[in-house]
């Protein structure tokens, strides 16, 4: 038992031994390892969030900043924002809101942003309409900056009836994307009317400034409100530019009966996977239009501003009926044109 004994201490000694000594082996090959590598790499340690290259391309970052780009966009849309901000480049725009005027082209844009994929000026710039000849780095220089895999998007509805625009837009790229809010051109001009009436109270009344003369139901084209509903003839305009497969039209009534639809037929055309659904929407009975839940950069619930969603002005059923008709050919046509009937009729 003795011996037993002996030889069981002898063996639990040699393998304390044994495994005291890989344990030094380990920690010094690895320790040797780890100064090595500080010292090949001093110097290339990534840097604080607060001091990286804000005006780099995504595709020129250092593999530090990189990182930090792609960890950042797995977070949320808003994080996603943040990012662009900072690693982004400000791009002419991929897609444009073009029209129409009082068609609902404010509710896609503000439904639309709320798409992590997409970057939108807030405001309107009028670059192709009003303010061409300050020049495409001027133009540039108003876009919010995005990362490659974002899309730059503006709204300016007055470019589908400006005849220069179609030609100006080809002249930035040829494979602009664009969309168009069309709605029922009756409704489309009293909308345009009661806008104009609440800035300027003298106005005539909109029978007066709609037709030549009522009675033999001349409907006065030379009016901006009538004329603009005539979409088949601006259409023909932009046709001449651009295919009909770049063109992409949102129905102003659905819009506001089937928001989420709308806007997933917006996002397959723009290339972007379908985020926007039933969830983020709500319908505001007193607006008589949807509003949004989660808008960017916000928790709360919202709406378009006082001037969406204003009563309009009283017009007479006749001077309605009258103008249906006067309209009716130019909506059959364009239907035909563009393979998709409003039921304005």
């Amino acid at each position: 038992n003795a011996y037993r004994i002996m030889i069981i201490a002898r063996f639990a000694f040699m393998f304390t031994v044994s495994l005291s000594c890989t344990y030094l082996c380990y920690s010094i090959i690895f320790c040797r390892s780890t100064i090595m590598t500080n010292q090949g790499y001093e110097g290339k340690r990534c840097p604080p969030t607060k001091n990286a290259g804000g005006k780099k391309l995504l595709g020129k970052l250092d593999n530090c900043a990189s990182l930090e780009v792609r960890s950042a966009l797995d977070e949320s849309a808003p994080r996603n924002m943040s990012v662009a901000q900072k690693y982004g480049n400000k791009k002419l725009p991929n897609a444009l809101i073009v029209g129409v005027k009082k068609g609902g082209t404010r509710a896609v844009l503000e439904f639309i942003r709320i798409h992590p994929d997409v970057r939108a000026l807030g405001t309107e710039p009028h670059f192709f309409d009003r303010n061409y000849d300050r020049g495409m780095d001027w133009y540039r220089g108003l876009m919010p900056r995005t990362l490659d895999s974002q899309i730059t998007l503006e709204k300016t509805p007055s470019y589908f009836v400006t005849r220069e625009a179609p030609r100006r837009i080809s002249s930035m790229s040829h494979e602009t994307k664009l969309i168009v809010v069309v709605r029922n051109p009756v409704t489309r001009a009293i909308s345009d009317y009661t806008q104009t009436l609440s800035k300027k109270p003298d106005i005539p009344t909109f029978e007066e400034l709609a037709f030549k003369n009522r009675s033999l139901g001349l409907v006065d084209t030379s009016w901006n409100a009538i004329r603009i509903g005539m979409y088949i003839l601006h259409l023909e305009n932009w046709l001449q530019y651009f295919r009909l497969s770049q063109m992409h039209f949102v129905s102003g009534e659905r819009l506001i009966t089937d928001p989420a639809g709308e806007m997933g037929r917006v996002q397959d055309f723009l290339g972007l996977k379908r985020i926007i659904t039933d969830k983020h929407f709500y319908f505001n009975r007193t607006k008589g239009f949807p509003c949004l839940k989660k808008p960017e950069s916000s928790s709360q619930p919202r709406c378009l501003g006082k001037s969406k969603g204003r009563t309009h002005v009283q017009i007479d059923q006749e001077v309605i009926d009258q103008l249906q008709e006067f309209y009716r050919p130019f909506n059959i046509k364009f239907y035909e044109t563009v393979g998709q009937d409003f039921k304005w009729d």
